[in-house]
């Protein structure tokens, strides 16, 4: 049995379904420290982060970025085996974080554990960063460690997330850039009544829908160089008492954007509320704010990225800033270049999760490479 495979294996069988590490990152600063890395732990609340750190000097400071927690498995029965007692079938190695993302944190070490072993005296700083909250609420994790490292003048220049990316085979995308997340719990007051006395009464939900409308079709950008256009979805709407004979006092929305760099979460909070109040309803909006957007431009990892990931799939990569957020989103305004590179994600987060074992020992190869071609 490989060795990532192995060290895949014992992690998955650590349940740790998040924020619980479940003694994860206990088992990779063993390695890692065994290794020559000098390992800090920095636990916040419930949380646990590693931060495993190998060289120094003035050189670059290149930061491999992932997390040890995983969803809930859901109904245990509906697996094929145990979530958390891997196995591997046909060539596939199937658990709970097979791919998001304990493939790509077996991977990272075996990475570092070889670079070190042949370049002890490297240019720069190489470090590996894990949390135990990126499914989560995110609030222990990077978040805080990146005020952490705000604090103490912690310079990140290059950060390569394991996410899974690809779509079909390993490497096939590079993930450039991430869009912004922000989410509101909208409040509109009305005042209840009797259906059959309207005039008694006012309906907040006829009140508010011109103004969730044009929230919805607004166009609010062309998008932004790979960026698509900024969107909003109305996810939740709440009202009433159950009872059809009942005007509601209250109406509650849930709604979600997420937006690219031509937008600040503070501009599309004035802009939403702005527009809320132009159809004079009596409403409250409590934001949270999920991370600003990023963009990785042109630059010496985004092409040293390009030209590993072209060896690996045979072609060069679809470089994309789709899908949801990462922890990368709390690195990069630390003036870092983010780009975000792992295993095929058809299986993320569903029954059966799984990974080729073919792509899982390829993956230390891959990061191996990265290392080579930016501190070697």
């Amino acid at each position: 049995m490989s060795d990532v495979l192995q060290l895949t294996r014992d992690l998955i069988a650590r349940p740790s379904v998040t924020p619980d590490d479940a003694g994860c990152q206990q088992l990779v600063a063993e390695r890692l420290g065994r290794a020559g890395f000098a390992c800090e732990r920095l636990r916040f609340g419930a949380v646990d982060n590693l931060w495993a750190t190998h060289g120094g000097g003035d050189g670059p400071v290149l930061v491999l970025l992932g997390h040890t927690d995983v969803v809930p498995p859901g109904p245990r029965d509906a697996w094929a085996s145990d979530p958390f007692a891997p196995e591997v079938r046909d060539g596939v190695l199937f658990g709970r974080g097979a791919a998001d993302m304990k493939g790509s944190v077996a991977a990272f070490v075996v990475a570092l554990e070889r670079f070190v072993a042949v370049h002890p005296d490297h240019a720069g700083t190489v470090a590996l960063l894990l949390t135990s909250d990126e499914e989560g609420d995110a609030v222990d994790g990077v978040r805080r460690v990146a005020e952490l490292f705000r604090e103490r003048g912690q310079r990140i220049d290059w950060c390569i997330t394991g996410e899974p990316s690809s779509t079909s085979t390993i490497g096939d995308l590079l993930r450039v850039g991430r869009r912004g997340t922000l989410s509101a719990t909208l409040t509109v007051k009305g005042i209840q009544g009797h259906v059959a006395y309207p005039e008694k009464a006012r309906n907040p939900i006829h009140q508010s829908l011109a103004a969730l409308a044009e929230l919805a079709w607004k166009h609010w950008d062309q998008g932004y160089e790979s960026f698509p256009p900024t969107s909003l979805q109305i996810s939740n709407i709440h009202a009433g008492t159950g009872a059809n004979n009942v005007i509601p006092g209250e109406l509650q929305v849930l709604f979600n954007l997420r937006y690219n760099p031509n937008w600040t979460a503070a501009q599309l909070e004035a802009e939403c509320e702005a527009l809320l109040g132009e159809y004079g309803l009596d409403f409250s909006v409590q934001w949270q704010r999920g991370g600003e957007p990023f963009h990785t431009p042109e630059g010496p990892l985004r092409a040293a990225a390009r030209e590993v990931l072209a060896g690996f799939a045979g072609a060069p990569p679809e470089e994309s800033t789709g899908g949801g957020t990462s922890d990368a989103r709390f690195i990069a305004p630390l003036g870092a270049q983010c780009v975000e590179i792992g295993p095929v994600n058809a299986s993320i987060h569903k029954v059966d999760e799984h990974i080729a074992v073919a792509d899982l020992e390829a993956l230390p190869d891959l990061y191996h490479a990265l290392l080579e071609r930016l501190l070697g």
